[in-house]
Parts: structure tokens; sequence; C-alpha cells
């Protein structure tokens, strides 16, 4: 039986929790704490965010979506609450935050028992006007990937000069990547 949409997105945002966990649990500050210059963030920020995503944004939308439609736009998403006094936390509280959050929004999602038509439904972002139920959740799933691709990144570069001629072979040492 072919997976549906849903559940392909549902498959890899049950796995990101993990794969952070798994990723960044128990090491060193040097790899959790570093960035790649001013205004970059580190893994436990990006942790934090994807936490604060957990509890303002994703399900926080797709249930406007489902009760209210168009009729009422999002809220803005502080993009950069993290880095409020309020929400600095060690990282293994962080990942075990996000992990508990992320399971209770997805067990919210299952219970919508969303059908196809309902992934058509539109809402109205503040800045990008209409997108439906389907766009959102698809940009949650991307969103993961995208942070996951980041913490990589950032992971990385801390060794971009001990790498030495190396670097000609890693892509994720080289500008733009």
């Amino acid at each position: 039986m072919a997976l549906t949409f849903l559940d392909e997105s549902l498959a890899l945002l049950d796995n990101t929790p993990g794969a952070l966990a798994a990723l960044l649990r128990n090491l060193p500050a040097a790899w959790t704490e570093g960035t790649e210059g001013p205004g970059t963030w580190s893994p436990r920020a990006v942790v934090g965010h994807l936490a604060h995503g957990e509890r303002s944004d994703w399900m926080t939308r797709l249930t406007r979506i489902i009760e209210e439609g168009e009729s009422r736009p999002f809220d803005p998403f502080d993009r950069e609450a993290q880095f409020r006094p309020e929400n600095a936390k060690p990282l293994p509280d962080l990942l075990d935050e996000f992990s508990r959050l992320r399971k209770e929004n997805l067990n919210r999602l299952r219970a919508l028992d969303l059908q196809p038509a309902d992934l058509d439904r539109r809402g109205r972002h503040p800045t990008l006007g209409l997108v439906t139920a389907r766009e959102l959740i698809a940009a949650w799933t991307a969103h993961d990937m995208a942070h996951l691709l980041q913490i990589s990144r950032v992971m990385a570069k801390r060794y971009q000069q001990d790498v030495g001629p190396f670097a000609e072979f890693l892509s994720v040492m080289k500008t733009g990547r």
C-alpha cells in the first residue's frame, strides 16, 4: 500500500527529535554552541527554535486553517524567540522539550484525521498570503530537514581549517553550500 502525503510527512516529523538527540546529546559545548559567525545560530539555538515552533507555530496554524480558514490570519511567528532569557535552557532540556512537544503535536495532528480534501483548506499567512494545509505540513517537514542540514553544516565547519587538503572533497566546507 502506497503511503499518503500525510503518512510520509508524519514519518519524517516523528524521526526528527530522535535524530537530533542522537547527533547532539552528550557532546561537548564546542560542538553544540559553535556558530558560523555573528548573527548565525548554534546547534543548541536551532533546537530552541524548533521547540518554540512546536509551541506556537505549526499546529497552531494548522488548527487555525481547520477551524477558521482564511477569515483570521496566522499570528506572526518570532523566529528568534529562543534567544530570549526565559528560553535559555541547557541543550539536554531543549532536546527533551522538543521531543515531548513534537510527540504531542503529532498526536494532535493524527487526531484531526485529515482527509485529502482537508489538505486543500486554506489559511492566511501574515506575509505569504493564502496557504494550504498541505503547504503548511510540507513546510513543517522541509523546515526540519533544513535545520538538520544547518546543524550538520555548522558542526562540520568547526574542522574547516583542520581538514587541510581534504576540503576539496568535502562540499560542506565550500562557501555557499
